[in-house]
């Protein structure tokens, strides 16, 4: 029911080389932070079918609060800055960034919170949320891979935990619709991403 197979024994390691923690608590039972450096929030098109077009968007923060020994408890909001798009080609994210994609004039942000997650493996866990793009928000529900949790090797003092979440949006019911179904109006992404614990940091 919960990450106890992967989780548990690298948390009671992160414990035993800090050494400072009350055996009450785990490492991660409080508020996170981010590490930029280590996210990227990734997506990819079909092109009328003969290419696959892909983008990330260089702008991201969250706010994470996240215990492993509770991951039902885990809660999650992501904010997007969608001027930040980025497909590798100038002219075509200028026009992403106008009314018929992103528009970003109008709406700066996407958002994401969580209203559940629930564990599905010993680490893995779907996370339910709403998704507001455009001025329209819709529930969605992504998939969660931890794939460590450690203390770092460049600090044992913070510990470091890493996860790919990885879904599909169909634009089109943000009332994004240009170009669809020749564009994709479905899109894969996948959300790479590095936190610590707040306190720590």
């Amino acid at each position: 029911m919960r990450f106890t197979a992967f989780a548990r024994a690298h948390v009671l390691a992160a414990i035993l080389t800090i050494g400072t923690l009350p055996a009450a608590t785990t490492a991660l039972a409080e508020p996170q932070v981010l590490d930029k450096s280590h996210t990227t929030v990734r997506f990819e098109v079909s092109h009328l079918g003969y290419s696959t077009t892909h983008g990330v968007f260089r702008e991201v923060d969250a706010e994470i609060s996240f215990d492993p020994e509770a991951v039902e408890e885990t809660q999650v909001s992501f904010t997007i800055q969608t001027a930040s798009v980025d497909t590798f080609w100038a002219a075509r994210d200028d026009h992403l960034r106008k009314a018929d994609f992103f528009n970003v004039a109008e709406f700066p942000t996407i958002t994401f919170t969580s209203t559940a997650v629930t564990p599905t493996g010993s680490d893995t866990a779907t996370v339910e949320g709403d998704l507001t793009m455009l001025g329209i928000t819709k529930p969605v529900t992504f998939e969660a891979k931890l794939n460590k949790i450690a203390p770092s090797p460049f600090n044992p003092n913070k510990v470091v935990a890493g996860f790919t979440v990885t879904g599909e949006i169909d634009r089109t019911e943000f009332g994004m619709g240009y170009g669809a179904p020749a564009i994709s109006a479905v899109i894969p992404f996948q959300v790479d991403l590095e936190m610590s614990p707040a306190q720590g940091s």
